[in-house]
């Protein structure tokens, strides 16, 4: 019968039953501990990929062992449905963005229902419906309220494919994330969220992700920049203007030999107003536009053009001529440096290519002389007047203080991170919920009006910019405040938007009287777990940290400092040394997958080949081995199942002969291994290699014969064994639970608890060593004393024979793992 078992049928069984009995349906329950397994929502491409079937099928593990280990679990799923794929395959295949969004949710939700996800699908969402962006509108406006939504011009990343704006983040060694089409630098007014307020919260409440990834913290801190430095004024010579900028290096201001500003720096207009080379100038700032900024800031060659003006340095009155240059850009820092080329070696590549002066201030504290060479540490001042003899630390400290005292200058803290651009010249996305009025100005839409929906397109067009602009029933409109004209604002959110608190409307997805139910997410949050991909370090993971402090800040909601505790970061998914893509041909469809052997096995496998957060390497032999496992567990649990149904299982070690204790020993084992490797590392794959060694004692405990008197035990470590793995393997285990005589789910079952007595190893290995040099290996009880693993360790001829005729110093000995043996 096992061998024409039908693993398809039993998996649609199962999901079929599941559904109707909404066994995974979530209800707040204040008796019970809460666990939140989160894992980032997916945008509806069309398939699901491996990627996704691992994420998932990590977080699915997760959810299904909490729950057996008593907690109220709440494992939700959504779609991140907003974004220009949707946009380009409708202008592509001329069909309604929307069409093609619901088209993919359906099918990708088809294949995770095969998959047997344990999502609560009461709680899905799709951030493309109103009922969801309302509620990005209900943000906007009540930031806008608090001041932390403002517009203005400005430089943007645009991708002329993609016909919009694209956040710093987005920009990938200097082209679109999207589709790799170079980025150019544009002007155009925009609307800007006032993140930078939240810079220092972001940086100090890193203290409370102790269970995050180093490498994110590091990414995030890095990305987030705290600088600690000086603001200094240079006057403009012959005029009353004033260039300020930001050094983190006051003390080498006296080698300074040029103020260098962006290109687009705004007094640079002022400066060439009659220039008598304009029209040079001007072509160097619009080649220097087209430029990405990854690329200006990079290795590119470093470009400049002197504006025939001078700065006087503040501090010794000299004349520092003022030119700009293509690696300065405008919205880092003040967009201004004075160029101190002796002790920075970007400052140095530009003197050296336009012949400026390079003059050495800082040298080393040892007093050797470097004179002539780039010397970028701190040491001792010298040439800096007054200032001369000090060290770095001090100098920048007292010449800040001097700077301030004398009115031109201050001690200061900047950031990296620049203000969050949400505005898209796109179709598919949230309107923006305001109204451009000739008398009025800007006035937001009301709060009742919400929300402002996306009008019905026949062909999305981009004359003119925004497609939303030739939608003339949409664009005009009346204004909210004084009833007249007005013109409908036609950018749409950067799709982030969506993404940066879908998680908190998980709770509650369909309550409609604010976005989110404060009571309910202070039930649920902070999220447990969060499982997704390292890519989202920088945009993501800030934004959503970013959302979580604002709705606390506006009182929307109350909570830890922080939404998520722990972040899982899984490696990708790679065939043949690669990531998995159509253009290489490496591409492993789930459905076939699914199709040629069954849900079960590519959960397992995909969790065995690897752990969770390294890469997977994709096997064909691999995927084999994981269902001839399953097989073998089906087998050896059908074979016996019809008679140890009715049993009723009460074991008492003192009376099983020593075959048997020793395979209950072993179960005790591996469900102390299995619940260790779950719950303190991670280490799904350990987890499963433990219950295929169990699968494995099972058939030699089968290989001497199975009597009645062996069959309670039998009952026993099958029930245990398809306990533990059920997280893994749902469909599989739920068969062979209720062909043993079982009624209830296996997710609702208590997690098996082990003996500790009898999960200790009858027996450990230690290492022998004498002076140093591994001489034996002996079995030993556990935690044996020193003393008796000397005595066993000395009745080994190759450890004895290395004692003979010498004293022993000391023994150093490690309880369990090594003796090491001293002798002279």
């Amino acid at each position: 019968m096992a061998d024409n078992v039908n693993l398809h049928e039993i998996e649609k069984k199962w999901q079929k039953i599941w559904e109707e009995k909404k066994v995974y349906k979530s209800i707040e329950d204040e008796t019970k501990k809460k666990y939140y397994v989160l894992e980032m929502l997916p945008y509806p491409s069309g398939r699901l990929h491996m990627g996704h079937v691992r994420n998932y099928s990590i977080g699915d593990a997760i959810a299904r062992y909490m729950r057996m280990n008593g907690y109220n679990v709440l494992h939700p799923i959504g779609w991140d449905a907003f974004g220009l794929p949707a946009e380009n395959a409708a202008i592509k295949n001329k069909i309604h963005p929307r069409e093609w969004t619901f088209s993919n949710i359906e099918y990708m939700k088809s294949q995770m229902k095969k998959l047997g996800f344990s999502y609560d699908w009461d709680r899905e969402t799709a951030t493309c419906v109103p009922e969801y962006y309302k509620w990005n509108q209900w943000f906007f406006l009540k930031m806008y309220e608090n001041g932390l939504i403002y517009r203005k011009y400005s430089t943007v990343n645009w991708c002329n494919s993609c016909q919009t704006v694209l956040a710093n983040e987005q920009v990938q060694n200097g082209k679109c994330w999207r589709d790799g089409t170079p980025v150019v630098q544009k002007k155009l007014e925009q609307w800007f969220i006032k993140i930078t307020d939240y810079a220092e919260r972001l940086l100090e409440d890193m203290k409370h992700l102790g269970d995050w990834p180093e490498r994110v913290l590091t990414m995030q801190k890095n990305w987030i920049g705290k600088s600690h430095g000086a603001l200094v004024r240079f006057k403009i010579d012959g005029s009353d203007e004033e260039i300020e900028i930001f050094t983190t290096r006051i003390d080498t201001i006296y080698g300074a030999n040029a103020i260098i500003l962006a290109p687009e720096h705004t007094l640079v207009e002022k400066l060439i107003s009659n220039a008598p080379d304009r029209e040079k100038v001007e072509d160097f700032i619009e080649r220097m536009r087209n430029q990405s900024k990854l690329d200006r800031i990079g290795d590119t060659t470093k470009e400049g053009y002197f504006l025939g003006h001078y700065a006087i340095n503040p501090f010794n009155s000299e004349k520092l001529p003022i030119w700009i240059a293509n690696f300065i850009l405008v919205d880092y820092g003040t967009g201004a440096i004075m160029s101190v080329p002796a002790h920075d070696s970007r400052d140095n590549e530009f003197a050296k290519k336009y012949n400026l002066p390079i003059k050495q201030v800082i040298f080393p504290k040892d007093g050797e002389n470097v004179d002539g060479e780039l010397f970028e540490d701190y040491g001792i001042l010298k040439n800096s007047g007054e200032f001369s003899g000090l060290d770095s630390k001090s100098a920048m400290e007292k010449m800040a203080k001097y700077a301030e005292e004398k009115g031109f200058g201050r001690a200061t803290v900047t950031y990296q991170l620049r203000d969050w651009g949400v505005s898209r010249q796109r179709y598919w996305g949230t309107p923006i919920p305001v109204v451009h009025c000739e008398k009025c100005g800007i006035v937001p839409v009301p709060y009742e009006d919400l929300p402002v929906k996306l009008p019905p397109v026949e062909e999305i067009d981009y004359k003119g910019g925004s497609p939303l602009e030739n939608v003339e029933d949409f664009v005009n409109t009346t204004c909210p405040k004084c009833g007249g004209r007005a013109k409908r604002d036609t950018d749409t959110m950067d799709t982030f938007v969506d993404s940066s608190w879908y998680f908190l409307r998980y709770t509650d997805s369909k309550y409609d009287k604010l976005p989110v139910n404060g009571e309910k997410v202070k039930y649920w949050f902070p999220v447990d777990i969060y499982i997704g991909g390292i890519e989202h370090a920088v945009m993501h993971l800030i934004y959503m940290r970013f959302w979580w402090k604002m709705m606390k800040d506006i009182g929307l909601i109350e909570g830890e400092d922080e939404p998520v505790k722990k972040l899982l970061t899984q490696g990708m998914v790679i065939k043949d040394g690669a990531k998995m893509s159509k253009s290489l041909g490496n591409v492993v469809d789930p459905d076939e997958m699914i199709e040629k052997y069954s849900a079960d096995t590519c959960r397992i496998f995909i969790l065995f080949a690897a752990p969770p957060e390294r890469d997977l390497d994709w096997s064909d032999f691999g995927i084999e081995g994981s269902h001839r496992f399953l097989m073998r567990v089906f087998r050896i649990v059908d074979k016996y199942s019809e008679k140890v149904k009715e049993l009723q299982v009460n074991i008492d070690y003192s009376k099983l002969d020593k075959r048997c204790q020793a395979l209950l020993r072993k179960t005790h084992q591996v469900i102390k291994k299995v619940t260790e490797d779950i719950s303190e590392r991670l280490h799904l794959n350990t987890a499963i290699a433990s219950i295929m060694e169990l699968t494995n004692e099972l058939y030699l405990f089968e290989n001497e014969g199975i009597s009645e008197y062996d069959l309670p035990l039998f009952k026993n470590v099958v029930e245990n064994l398809l306990k533990i793995l059920s997280p893994f393997a749902p469909h599989i285990t739920e068969e062979l639970w209720h062909k043993i005589g079982h009624n209830t789910f296996l997710v609702d079952e208590k997690w098996p608890e082990y003996d500790s007595d009898l999960a200790r190893e009858e027996e450990t290995e230690i290492a022998i060593m004498v002076n140093g040099k591994l001489r034996d290996k002996i079995k030993v009880e556990p935690d044996s004393e020193v003393e008796d693993v000397f005595n066993l360790a000395i009745k080994s001829d190759k450890v004895s024979k290395r004692l003979e005729g010498r004293n022993i110093v000391k023994k150093i000995f490690v309880r369990n793992k090594i003796l090491n043996i001293v002798v002279k």
